[in-house]
C-alpha cells in the first residue's frame, strides 16, 4: 500500500518511476531491519512459573515487567495519594456542575433583542 502511494506521488511530481521503485524496494525490505516483531521462538519445554511477569527480550539480564520505581512508598501511602487526586478532580467536577451558567439562565433574555424592536 505504501509502495503504491509512493509510486503515485512520484508520478504526480514528474518522476520517471526510478524513485518509486527505490522507495518500494526500501519499504518492502524495511531497510534491512527484518520483521517488526523479530523471530518467534516456540517453547519446547514447560514455561517457568510467573514467566509472564518477566520481560526477556534476548538481553543477558531479563527484567521484571512491573518496575519498582519507588520501593520506599508503602501501599497505604500510595492509596492515600490516589484517593486525594481522585477527590480533587471530583470536587472540581462538582464545582463545574454547581457553577453552570447555562442552567441558571436557560433562555435568552429580552434585553438581547432590544435593538431589533422599533
Amino acid at each position: 500500500m505504501a509502495g503504491r502511494l509512493t509510486a503515485m506521488g512520484s508520478r504526480i511530481m514528474g518522476g520517471h518511476g526510478a524513485a518509486a521503485r527505490a522507495a518500494a524496494s526500501a519499504l518492502r525490505n524495511r531497510a534491512g531491519m527484518g520483521l517488526p516483531a523479530g523471530r518467534h521462538i516456540v517453547p519446547d519445554k514447560p514455561l517457568p512459573v510467573n514467566d509472564e511477569l518477566v520481560w526477556d527480550n534476548g538481553t543477558p539480564f531479563p527484567e521484571p515487567c512491573v518496575d519498582r520505581l519507588a520501593p520506599h512508598i508503602g501501599k497505604y501511602e500510595a492509596l492515600a495519594w490516589l484517593c486525594g487526586g481522585l477527590s480533587f478532580f471530583a470536587a472540581l467536577g462538582l464545582a463545574a456542575v454547581v457553577n453552570d451558567k447555562a442552567s441558571k439562565m436557560p433562555y435568552v433574555s429580552f434585553q438581547c433583542y432590544c435593538f431589533v424592536l422599533p
